[in-house]
């Protein structure tokens, strides 16, 4: 898909990887609606670009989603791009300790459900456009997951799987499936801090963005790029290695 002429909508836009999403459809020319559970962190976005077009939203909620939807097809009838990339990561050992279930069911809402969801209240919208897209943002851990955030993970490889299926279902209409798989990049996610040693934001995002508009379906980056096409034995090692490295037992 091109980034240019579009009108697209970024869920968790307000920050991090779905802002710099937005900046780059912006920059090409696109219309871009950002939405997020925070109005200050929206009006921050929208400070540094004036020009984006915000919604509160917070997609855990049915509700919310349902809404979101008939919002924007409205209010922006041309709307023919949808970006799945609100998440979070929670770090936690459920073996080790114990939560109130509603800590995990809320990854699952946002990390899995929302997306799946948005895809099935959207598409009916998105087939009718002449041409569409929907960019699902799932992560290298898809492919190796990380002892220390297995829920994450597994909402992540659910995701992936939902992506090639739904891709599949799609092929024959005018709509495509974009599947962007990050490394660890250096935002917030799951904590200020916690990914400070990943790959610069700007340097991610420029890559990503540029072979997505060249037309590729499954963009990685550095390490994510090595985990989608690496073998399946491949993957298991390396996923041994960083597992036993960052619990300690290496």
């Amino acid at each position: 898909m091109r980034l240019a002429g579009n009108t697209v909508l970024v869920t968790g836009g307000a920050s991090g990887i779905g802002l710099a999403i937005a900046e780059r459809f912006l920059k090409a020319g696109s219309t871009v609606i950002i939405c997020g559970r925070r109005a200050d962190k929206l009006n921050e976005a929208k400070q540094q670009h004036p020009a984006l077009h915000t919604i509160v939203c917070d997609v855990a909620k049915e509700s919310d989603r349902i809404a979101l939807m008939e919002w924007t097809t409205k209010e922006f009838p041309a709307l023919n791009v949808l970006v799945n990339n609100a998440g979070i990561q929670r770090r936690i050992n459920p073996v080790e300790q114990q939560e109130a279930w509603g800590e995990t069911q809320q990854e699952l809402l946002i990390n899995v459900e929302a997306p799946i969801h948005l895809c099935h209240l959207f598409i009916p919208h998105l087939r009718r456009q002449e041409k569409a897209a929907i960019i699902n943002v799932t992560s290298g851990l898809a492919f190796t997951p990380a002892a220390f955030a297995p829920v994450y993970c597994a909402t992540k490889a659910a995701l992936h799987s939902y992506t090639m299926s739904l891709r599949f279902l799609l092929s024959k209409t005018s709509v495509e499936v974009v599947e962007l798989v990050p490394p660890a990049v250096n935002t917030d996610l799951g904590g200020v801090g916690l990914h400070t040693f990943g790959v610069p934001l700007n340097e991610f995002a420029d890559s990503v963005m540029q072979r997505i508009d060249t037309g590729e379906l499954e963009v990685g980056f550095g390490s994510s790029e090595e985990r989608r096409k690496a073998s399946r034995e491949e993957n298991d090692a390396f996923a041994a290695q960083m597992n036993a490295r960052m619990l300690g037992n290496s």
